[in-house]
């Protein structure tokens, strides 16, 4: 028979309710706080696996196509000129293209790289065959080079996408991480709540700095900075993000091809222009500026003092153009005495003339009074016979494009050259537009 017996209930004292309140908080708070840290450990690995892979493969990506572009270039002028000087150059663009590929298969030896390898292999033998048997086709192995441009193209876009899903699932990442953070903060910490709103907002804040950095860095902007105080995860991920800007800057820079003495673009940031300008079919000037007597001079005076004239040159071209052309123009160094302007068909002769009566009055600063009396100077030629050599002087080719005459950069030089070697005849600084000359 069943007795229905009266026993106490257990209670809990204030202590112990105050004790599990206590634990509860601590223990959403502990799991708030590791969820949190995982969340950014999972985004500092993201975002360095990117640093170490994705940026470099997109980099090398744009290095090889531009490398593979020159080597098209200088395999198509020595099939034309037949020069070893390209030659070399393409041996040289081909190297770099092979070390770059070596490096990145090492890191993403995948399909699409095995197409680049693929398509590039087919390239080398058919520029190898048409050299070896002395074709004089303008644009050799044409379709294997499309090929291999293309493979890069689409290996870069692969890349690219599959940067833009890690820095999707990053961003999804962060909001899982922020939402469930707060869940748990709030469901636990209700005793502590400016804390734990304070903790979500410093978190939230990096975070955000921290995507808006994936962005920027991927977009190009290598020199920006997140600006989060360093000592811990996330003050190291920026850490990484500037010493990884910095290190991307300076390959930019060393991708550039610009003259250490005149600072000015040099042959590939030239051909780039003129190719540019030909495809857009407006009207353009090409004036191919060149010293006369530069050498008697630099035999005279010195290297160094020679050097400072290209470079005092180099800025008087440069600031002559851009004041007479309201900054719609192109500058360029070829290399030695040689420099490149690049204008409007209606304003070659205006630019030649003034950088010619500017060039004219500068010069004279640089000779001594001695010469200057004397009008010239004694020097040796490039065949040592010793000639006298009157004061320097500018001479000015001007090609003027339209109407689809020049199909390439190649042919606008060419044109220079012969206008040039016309007006190594004629003494002092002068100029001539195509089959019109115009002079001091």
């Amino acid at each position: 028979m069943y007795v229905k017996t009266d026993q106490p209930r257990t209670r809990f004292t204030i202590v112990q309710k105050l004790m599990a309140s206590y634990a509860a908080m601590l223990f959403f708070a502990t799991a708030a706080l590791v969820y949190s840290m995982f969340g950014l450990y999972s985004l500092n690995r993201t975002a360095k696996e990117i640093a170490r892979s994705d940026l470099f493969a997109i980099n090398t990506a744009s290095k090889l196509r531009e490398l593979m572009l020159a080597q098209e270039r200088f395999a198509g002028k020595y099939v034309i000129l037949k020069s070893d000087e390209f030659l070399e150059l393409y041996g040289k663009r081909q190297g770099e293209f092979l070390t770059l590929l070596g490096e990145l298969g090492t890191r993403d030896n995948n399909g699409s790289f095995r197409a680049i390898v693929q398509a590039y292999t087919r390239y080398r033998s058919e520029v190898e065959r048409v050299i070896s048997t002395y074709g004089k086709d303008e644009l050799p192995a044409k379709n294997e080079a499309d090929a291999v441009v293309t493979a890069i193209d689409e290996f870069s876009s692969s890349r690219r996408k599959l940067l833009a899903d890690k820095l999707a699932e990053a961003d999804q990442r962060e909001t899982d991480t922020v939402r469930f953070s707060l869940i748990l903060s709030f469901s636990g910490i209700i005793l502590a709540l400016t804390v734990a709103l304070f903790t979500v907002h410093t978190i939230s804040t990096a975070l955000r700095k921290l995507k808006k950095g994936m962005h920027r860095i991927a977009e190009g902007d290598f020199d920006y900075d997140p600006k989060i105080p360093t000592g811990d995860e996330i003050g190291a991920l920026s850490e990484d993000f500037i010493r990884m800007g910095k290190k991307l800057r300076e390959l930019e820079q060393i991708s550039l091809d610009a003259s250490p003495l005149t600072r000015l673009p040099g042959n590939i940031a030239i051909e780039r222009v003129l190719n540019k300008r030909l495809q857009s079919n407006e009207p353009f000037a090409v004036c191919y500026g060149d010293l006369d007597n530069f050498k008697a001079y630099n035999d005279r005076y010195g290297y160094i003092k020679a050097s400072e004239v290209i470079k005092l040159t180099a800025e008087l071209i440069h600031e002559t153009v851009k004041e007479l052309t309201r900054g719609n123009s192109f500058v360029g160094h070829v290399g030695g005495d040689d420099f490149v302007m690049v204008v409007g068909s209606d304003l070659a002769a205006p630019v030649c003339e003034e950088v010619i009566a500017r060039f004219d009055t500068f010069i004279r600063t640089q000779y001594s009074a001695e010469d200057l009396e004397k009008g010239a100077i004694e020097g040796v030629d490039r065949y040592g016979i010793s000639r006298t050599f009157p004061i320097m002087s500018i001479s000015i080719a001007v090609v003027v494009c339209q109407g689809g005459e020049f199909r390439s950069a190649v042919d606008i030089a060419k044109t220079a050259a012969d206008i040039k070697d016309f007006l190594k005849k004629s003494p002092g600084s002068t100029y001539l537009v195509n089959r019109r000359q115009g002079a001091r």
